[in-house]
């Protein structure tokens, strides 16, 4: 308790000083600017046309909800705007910047996407006899693929792998180094989160105490990360530790214990509410089961 104390006044008294700070040893960091790499945004245009396009077709044949597109929509446009936004390029200056755009993708941009089922919707999208023939050929491996990776404990297990291997200092500053790097990542982060996220809305009826188990590993694993981060008193990553202040003026270890504080917070929260509202509903059926039987 008394370091957590020591942190939060240091934490206060850095943030207070950073105005003044800033004008002495960080005047050469640049405002970061809005990042339209061509590989991002051919990914971001190419699934958003997919979309559409099969959205258009199925809606002619009735078969798909309206309501499903207002999710996937509304994490495409989270997603595009965490990766071409200033923030994308912030988080090359402040690890507490490029943290947000974290959790914005695995907490927000993917849990919307992944509301609905938008697999068949995109393959509709494509033309007719590239979609016929994927249909003859890879469908059937393609779909018991996803599957397996979309069953609750392989995906709890991958998301976990994702993020603590993200974030070994070694491969986070590759990342930060190359941009090719920097996109994998990325990449990682999105499936990952895309297939745990689906597989606890895919989750069948009395299976609701599993997902719970895995929100709530979840939660512990990503917290004990964040919580690492932000009780350490060294900096873990070279990029931040050779700046003399970070892109937002803080000390790059402030600047380090403030993201642990943004991953251990918000993502038990996301993950602990979701996880309380699977315990209730399985506790729900089991006392209307039980109730049942009793009569």
């Amino acid at each position: 308790m008394l370091r957590l104390t020591k942190f939060a006044l240091g934490l206060a008294v850095t943030a207070a000083a950073a105005p003044a700070g800033a004008h002495g040893g960080n005047d050469h960091v640049e405002a970061p600017g809005w990042t339209f790499d061509p590989l991002v945004m051919l990914g971001l245009t190419v699934v958003l046309i997919l979309f559409l396009v099969g959205r258009h077709r199925l809606d002619k044949r009735s078969k798909v909800p309206r309501a499903g597109g207002l999710w996937f929509v509304g994490g495409w446009l989270v997603l595009a705007a965490v990766l071409v936004s200033p923030l994308h390029e912030g988080g090359e200056q402040s690890f507490t910047l490029h943290m947000i755009e974290h959790e914005l993708i695995m907490l927000v941009a993917t849990l919307l996407i992944s509301v609905n089922a938008v697999g068949g919707i995109l393959a509709w999208g494509l033309p007719d006899g590239l979609r016929q023939m994927l249909g003859r050929r890879w469908k059937a491996p393609f779909a018991a693929l996803w599957r397996h990776l979309t069953q609750p404990v392989t995906a709890t297990v991958i998301q976990a792998l994702m993020l603590w291997a993200w974030h070994a200092p070694a491969m986070f500053d590759r990342a930060l180094q190359s941009p090719g790097w920097h996109i994998a990542q990325h990449l990682s982060f999105i499936l990952a989160s895309l297939a745990f996220w689906r597989a606890m809305f895919d989750l069948r009826r009395g299976n609701e105490l599993l997902g719970a188990l895995c929100l709530f590993l979840t939660s512990l694993v990503e917290g004990a990360l964040g919580a690492l981060m932000a009780l350490s008193s060294s900096n873990w990553y070279a990029g931040y530790a050779a700046m003399d202040l970070s892109g937002i003026g803080l000390d790059p270890v402030i600047d380090q214990q403030l993201a642990g504080l943004l991953m251990w917070i918000p993502g038990g929260l996301v993950h602990g509410a979701a996880a309380l509202v699977l315990l209730y509903r399985w506790l729900a059926r089991s006392g209307g089961r039980h109730a049942q039987t009793v009569l």
